[in-house]
């Protein structure tokens, strides 16, 4: 009987089987988002958005990440690629599956359907329990990191889709929308949350009073002068950047601050980027945006990833029989690129404080003391040692942990904006209009600062305002954003970064003004045509 009843249930799978309900899908997940409905679900929300800024910054899968930005521009060249940096440099092999692109662009799409999700929740006519303050500062919030994620896009890709709702369903139908488009909405988004984000000093948010991690209006104000500028409104732009610096809110740091300033020899510029000094709180009154890292072994969710900037920035000394590691030579790198020859030979005039010994490390001293026949004496500069492990180096990565030496991840905080890239801003802002004097006093800000000779309005020229912003941002700005936004990335690289033996830079052009439209995107976007970016 018992083989009967296997033969009948056998016969009963198949009977169901013709059956056509047998073959309807039951989905057990779905695209739809989360109905927000209360001010604690925002708030998760919003962190959220917090959360998947840092995996821009963070990300460590491709160790050449960060390399991306840099090499391959006229400020830096690569030393020891790892692979996703090389296209970057090498311009020939710059194509449309890069991964480096494709990681840019879902990033940015991820972030865009992250804060639709807030904003469509947040301006449903259906929602109550919060206050119109409430929901006017969320919605401000959110609107700020779609823009971010927008600009970024219109950067480095043109026009692209536009989506302002939360994925539902799968679309296999985006079609790119005209710049105009594009900038329209990153415009009425970020003027939105200049009105309505807070003020800096408002957004203390624990009980202790002292996080400044959240956006602000002039966050908002600095992005949209940004965006203004590369939409050729140099007005516009002027009058972000001005009401900024006319704020009162915040200053040049002139003067000595900080943890350190009793126990170790400094300068002012160099204190910013000394760990535990970057916060407002902790005394960077230029600070207009830090990105705050916890160590995660002691703040869970401190970190999302393991970045990687000490590393490619820093030279890897320890490489060298009689060198330890320590802090004072900020940690553990390896030299995965170099400054270039232009930036640290070129571009800085004499007794300029950016280029002290404090800011760019061009000098090292045996500092093991077990190694007796060596200890204290200079280091000398011999082969590859110069491009590897005693290279000149930007010392705004430091940072060491007495507890990871080897140092695979870095905890330092990043400062996205600042007041010095204000004054910037508004050089460029004024150059645009013609106010050659004014974009030259605005210039001069940072170099009086600096302790370096001023310029004046004859000598005004956008390359004038670039070379400024390298030696004021070196290691700090996205170099390839900035020469891509101002149209810029192909003269300067070609002119002042294409000499070197090592990882040469080839097949530069103007083609690479714009990154290529990933192909897996066009691929998946099956029913409608998704152009690609000329010459691609």
């Amino acid at each position: 009987m018992k083989k009967l009843y296997i033969i009948l249930g056998v016969v009963g799978m198949l009977a169901a089987s013709c059956k056509k309900s047998y073959l309807a899908e039951k989905p057990y997940s779905s695209y739809t988002p989360a109905t927000l409905t209360d001010s604690l679900g925002f708030e998760a929300s919003i962190y959220g958005l917090y959360n998947h800024l840092s995996t821009f910054f963070t990300y460590s899968d491709h160790q050449g990440w960060p390399c991306v930005w840099q090499v391959g521009t006229d400020i830096a060249f690569a030393t020891q690629p790892e692979g996703w940096e090389v296209p970057y440099y090498n311009y020939n092999t710059l194509i449309s599956t890069d991964g480096a692109a494709l990681y840019t662009w879902q990033w940015a799409y991820k972030m865009i359907n992250n804060t639709n999700t807030i904003i469509v929740n947040i301006e449903s006519p259906t929602l109550t329990g919060m206050g119109q303050a409430n929901k006017n500062a969320t919605d401000a919030e959110a609107k700020f990191f779609r823009a971010y994620a927008y600009e970024m896009l219109a950067t480095l890709f043109g026009g692209v889709p536009i989506v302002t709702q939360p994925t539902v369903l799968a679309r296999t139908n985006y079609t790119r929308a005209p710049m105009d488009s594009v900038n329209n909405l990153i415009v009425s988004d970020l003027v939105y949350a200049a009105a309505n984000l807070p003020d800096i000093e408002a957004v203390k948010s624990n009980a202790k009073g002292k996080m400044y991690g959240r956006a602000n209006k002039y966050m908002a104000m600095q992005l949209l002068a940004q965006t203004y500028l590369r939409m050729g409104k140099g007005d516009l732009a002027e009058q972000q950047t001005s009401a900024i610096i006319g704020s009162g809110q915040f200053s040049l740091t002139t003067s000595r601050y900080g943890i350190k300033v009793i126990t170790q020899p400094g300068d002012p510029f160099s204190d910013m980027f000394i760990y535990g000094n970057q916060r407002r709180i902790q005394g960077n009154k230029e600070a207009i945006w830090v990105l705050e890292q916890e160590n995660p072994a002691t703040v869970t969710g401190g970190n999302t990833n393991s970045a990687q900037q000490r590393r490619v920035w820093g030279a890897g000394y320890y490489n060298i029989t009689g060198m330890a590691i320590c802090d004072s030579l900020g940690g553990r790198g390896i030299s995965r690129l170099r400054l270039s020859d232009w930036v640290l030979y070129r571009l800085y005039d004499a007794g300029d404080m950016r280029n002290s010994s404090y800011n760019i490390r061009r000098k090292y001293w045996y500092n093991d003391p077990a190694k007796t026949a060596t200890f204290g004496k200079p280091v000398p500069y011999t082969g590859a040692d110069t491009v590897y492990k005693i290279c000149p180096n930007t010392t705004k990565w430091y940072q060491y942990d007495p507890n990871d030496q080897f140092g695979f991840a870095m905890i330092k905080d990043f400062i996205l904006m600042r007041l010095g890239e204000t004054y910037l801003l508004q050089a460029e802002a004024q150059l645009q209009q013609g106010k050659t004097g004014d974009a030259a006093a605005s210039i001069n800000a940072l170099r009086t600062r600096a302790n370096a000779p001023l310029v004046s309005s004859g000598q005004m020229t956008l390359d004038l305002i670039l070379d400024e912003r390298a030696r004021e941002l070196v290691g700090e700005e996205n170099r390839r954003m900035t020469l891509m936004r101002t149209g810029r990335l192909v003269d300067r690289a070609i002119t002042l970064n294409s000499g070197t033996v090592l990882n040469p830079l080839n097949g530069l052009s103007s083609k690479n003004l714009l990154l290529p439209i990933p192909q897996a995107e066009i691929d998946l976007n099956k029913d409608v045509k998704l152009a690609q970016n000329p010459l691609y």
